[in-house]
């Protein structure tokens, strides 16, 4: 094989630095061992690289050509180098995220981009499973992180970052009576809640929901909340839904916030990167809670 990751530098750095001397000063050679590494390597190909009629020599139009792939190389070996060093540091092979569907819309992805930039190698994947389902995983070792919201109580197997909020709101379909019967009474009240179907986004298993936003003795139960927004639009109940996710159906009309009396219609809550105390964090899932931390 003619080329190899010192040729390539050497290489590289005589097209950079525009001579011999100038390249060997940049590597920390002395100038014939630089002239020597591209004449065995011209030798090697059987091409001329360099035109050396000249006072300094000059690439020839070979050299030019073979000027991108072996940038490329030089780059991957690089990345290379840079993820077997992070590895030994603890770098996971890869780093899986679980995340409450409600919350994909939330300010994750631009702590993965700049996660990448720092471990280009890093292979991330990305979970949706509802909030249970989530901290499931998490528990379960099958993934690293867990982006949820708050718990009502604490769980002393994990450790969290607060990294942001959500706003949730009580909404319905445009054509349901429970607006009709709001407007009649002004407003509605924990009463009119309680004995009206409630959607609830939950987990598969076990339908776990946050006792906090429970009211109505009847529950549907799904796992998106894609599927809630549906169920709503159609008139079969009303839920506690994150604004950012029902923002489109209420801008076209087709659901609309309930008119509370006595009770808050925006119920703020904490949003949580969440890890196990079981088991060690690695270098990867480390920094993105701390990116994540960052873009509060």
């Amino acid at each position: 094989m003619a080329f190899t990751s010192e040729n390539v530098a050497v290489f590289l750095a005589v097209l950079d630095s525009g001579s011999f001397s100038a390249a060997a000063r940049a590597l920390g050679r002395v100038p014939s061992a630089v002239s020597m590494a591209m004449a065995h390597l011209e030798a090697e190909l059987d091409l001329p690289l360099f035109d050396r009629a000249g006072r300094e020599p000059r690439p020839t139009a070979a050299a030019r050509s073979l000027e991108p792939q072996a940038r490329l190389l030089a780059s991957q070996l690089a990345q290379l180098e840079a993820q077997a060093l992070s590895l030994t540091r603890g770098l996971e092979s890869r780093l899986t995220l679980a995340i409450a569907p409600e919350l994909l819309g939330a300010a994750w992805t631009g702590a993965v981009a700049r996660l990448v930039q720092d471990f280009p190698l890093l292979d991330v994947e990305v979970l949706a499973a509802p909030q249970a389902d989530a901290l499931a995983l998490l528990h379960s070792g099958r993934a690293q992180l867990a982006l949820v919201f708050e718990r009502p109580g604490l769980d002393g197997r994990e450790g969290f970052q607060e990294v942001g909020s959500e706003t949730l709101v009580a909404v319905v379909g445009a054509g349901h009576p429970l607006l009709q019967e709001a407007g009649t009474a002004g407003g509605l009240g924990e009463a009119q809640l309680s004995r009206t179907r409630q959607v609830v986004v939950a987990g598969r298993d076990a339908g776990v929901a946050d006792p906090r936003l429970i009211f109505a003795r009847q529950r549907w139960h799904t796992d998106s909340p894609e599927a809630a927004c549906s169920l709503l639009e159609a008139g079969l109940g009303w839920a506690w839904l994150p604004r950012s996710v029902v923002r489109p159906q209420l801008a076209a009309g087709t659901l609309r916030e309930l008119p509370l009396q006595g009770l808050t219609n925006a119920v703020k809550l904490w949003v949580d990167v969440v890890w196990s105390k079981e088991r060690p964090m690695g270098l990867g899932a480390r920094r993105f809670v701390a990116l994540m931390a960052e873009g509060r």
